[in-house]
């Protein structure tokens, strides 16, 4: 088969315009066009001040429309956010205080370095967890020592990102796959939804298992107060009818200014709903927290955790979002954005604060256009604890409950379920136990078994790469895949045979079975055996030794082996291993076509052998 002309590697063409009126346009050699090597650096992407504070970029083209829609959702998450951080606190065994001053500096900070321009951030129920177990045997809860470890945390957490920044460890977050990201947000959407049912009901669980808790409050269903079962009702009613019939809007924030004016009017506490109550005034002030010596060592070891989980539910929780608008997410920068904001949290007595899928939802919800959302919601909190205090205390719990259960129903997207279950039936098994174990088992330790499961795949893939025997398509004008494209024809004599990897040890004697298997289900005696190599990047030493072995076999039976299009880096792998002088440069070709060209005008059996490969290998 003649080489194609488009196989070849030509550095530079001279194209004329189909209307054959413009001038002859050169293209740029690669050397000249890609100065210093930076072939993979856009020249397009936001300059040096939109990188490091991707707040400046966003706002390019900025106006009167994207404001108001970011004064509106950055209103709504306040509303939202203020109640939430308080319980939030409480969980972490701290006053409320601490949470609400989580939503000022921290929200900012991750404002002006975040490259998620619609993510929230602020306290978190996970977090609340970590820290609640982490600081209990050190100091009493609720105590000003209690309080400031709380925050020397938030220092030491914000620490710790910095670090996992200069180490470049935002690689970590790609080994969250697709199906780690499906599962985690949906069991942490229905996490969060069964930890809101007690607020519908006006009842509570000591179970710690959230499923368990459930389980225990139905049982006990005759306990619920009646009140609050109605204004839960209702509350989530007027969700689902706004998101029905108006759905242009800001049904959170009109359901909560509801909720606080009803509460106040029919005095709902009166009848034991469950109300936010007092919330202290004033916004706190900036001073370094004191850290003693003995204490590092177990604060290091919580804000480690606090950052695998932080970092793992804001990378999860972002990508998931961005995935829907066509938008990419920066690791690296998300690094530097939470170090900043936890940071911030512990110089302004706050607590460690991560990513809020909910109110991230209710964000979106709210069509926010940039990171100004997240200031305006923290000029509002601040507004809120400098005058407002008084209107808060009204707001039902039960509100507050159903404004979060529909925002967390839109995290469980259906279509991302069925994309993989028709997709790969091991990425679905992923989803649904990182899904599982999010609910029954925790947070951390479920990331833990996702992330295995997901390497587990990956070695399972490396081990048994796509392969295929190739054959000459006159319709497609290519080497194609014979089980693929019924046109395609083979070259009697000529086995040619593609492997789509890295060649290492995991896979070589998969390799070597599957060419010996080709060569023996040719519909005629093979005599030359050719290997497309343009998906193997590199070799290793073992995979050398496996090439050795087949050229070694193949010649003893008088079949050629000769080598197609390897790569730059593949061919100086096989110089580096000795296997070009073995293979001999005759043998090495540019293109599929140059390769059985030159093997078929060999004559067949010309090193004196049957032709006709026996065996394994």
């Amino acid at each position: 088969m003649p080489a194609r002309p488009e196989d070849s590697l030509e550095r530079t063409r001279v194209v004329k315009a189909p209307d054959d009126r413009s001038p002859e346009v050169t293209l740029v050699p690669f050397a000249e066009a890609y100065r210093d090597g930076r072939a993979f650096r856009s020249r397009s992407g936001p300059r040096s001040a939109g990188r490091l504070f991707p707040l400046v970029a966003s706002l390019v083209g900025y106006d009167r429309s994207r404001l108001r829609s970011d004064v509106v959702a950055g209103t709504t998450v306040a509303a939202l956010a203020l109640p939430a951080s308080m319980a939030y606190a409480e969980l972490a065994g701290l006053p409320v205080t601490a949470g609400l001053y989580s939503l000022l500096l921290p929200v900012v900070a991750y404002a002006l370095l975040g490259s998620a321009r619609w993510l929230v951030v602020g306290p978190e129920g996970t977090i609340a967890l970590l820290v609640a177990s982490g600081l209990a045997p050190l100091a009493a809860a609720g105590s000003p020592e209690y309080t400031a470890l709380a925050a020397t945390l938030a220092l030491v957490v914000g620490l710790v990102f910095l670090a996992a920044r200069l180490l470049r460890l935002g690689w970590v977050a790609d080994y969250f796959s697709q199906a780690v990201l499906v599962g985690y947000i949906s069991g942490v959407a229905v996490l969060i939804i069964l930890g809101q049912l007690g607020k519908l009901l006006g009842m509570s669980s000591d179970r710690s298992n959230a499923v368990v808790g459930v389980v225990d409050m139905v049982s006990r269903i005759g306990e619920a107060n009646p009140a609050t079962v109605i204004v839960g009702i209702v509350s989530l009613a007027l969700m689902f009818g706004l998101a029905l019939w108006f759905p242009r809007w800001p049904a959170a924030l009109i359901v909560v200014l509801l909720g606080i004016a009803v509460s106040w009017a029919l005095d709902l506490a009166g009848d034991g709903v469950r109300v936010t109550g007092p919330v202290p005034a004033g916004l706190p002030s900036i001073e370094m927290p004191v850290l003693g010596g003995g204490q590092a060592l177990t604060l290091g070891g919580v804000a480690i955790s606090i950052f695998l989980v932080g970092f793992a539910d804001s990378i999860l929780t972002a990508r998931s979002f961005a995935a829907k608008r066509n938008e990419t997410v920066d690791a690296d920068q998300e690094l530097v954005a939470f170090a900043a904001s936890n940071l911030a949290a512990g110089l302004s007595h706050g607590m460690p604060v991560g990513t809020s899928g909910s109110r991230t939802a209710v964000n979106l919800d709210m069509r926010a256009g940039s990171q100004v959302s997240g200031i305006v919601s923290a000029a509002v909190i601040a507004v809120i604890l400098l005058f407002l205090t008084d209107p808060i205390q009204y707001l039902p719990a039960a509100v507050l409950g159903a404004v979060i259960i529909v925002a967390s129903l839109k995290l469980i997207d259906p279509d991302q379920w069925r994309a993989l279950a028709a997709g790969s039936r091991t990425e679905l098994m992923i989803a649904a136990v990182t899904t599982f174990a999010v609910i029954n088992i925790g947070v951390l330790f479920a990331l833990v078994v996702a992330v295995l499961l997901s390497i587990l795949d990956v070695i399972r893939r490396a081990a048994a790469p796509a392969d295929a025997v190739l054959g000459w398509s006159k319709t497609s004008d290519r080497y194609a895949d014979v089980t693929a494209v019924a046109d395609a024809e083979v070259t009697p004599g000529t086995v040619v045979y593609r492997f789509s990897d890295r060649l290492f040890f995991a896979n070589v004697h998969r390799f070597k079975r599957r060419v010996w298997a080709a060569a023996d289900a040719a519909p005629k005696p093979t005599w030359h055996v050719v290997l497309d190599l343009e998906g193997v990047p590199d070799i290793d030493s073992t995979a050398a030794g496996a090439l050795r072995e087949l050229e070694e076999g193949l010649t003893s039976r008088n079949i050629t082996l000769d080598l197609a299009r390897a790569s730059s880096s593949l061919t100086e792998s096989l110089d580096r291993f000795g296997l070009a002088d073995v293979i001999g440069p005759s043998h090495l070709h540019a293109t599929v076509s140059a390769a059985v060209e030159v093997a078929t005008a060999r004559p067949a059996g010309a090193t004196g052998g049957t032709g006709q490969a026996a065996g394994s290998g």
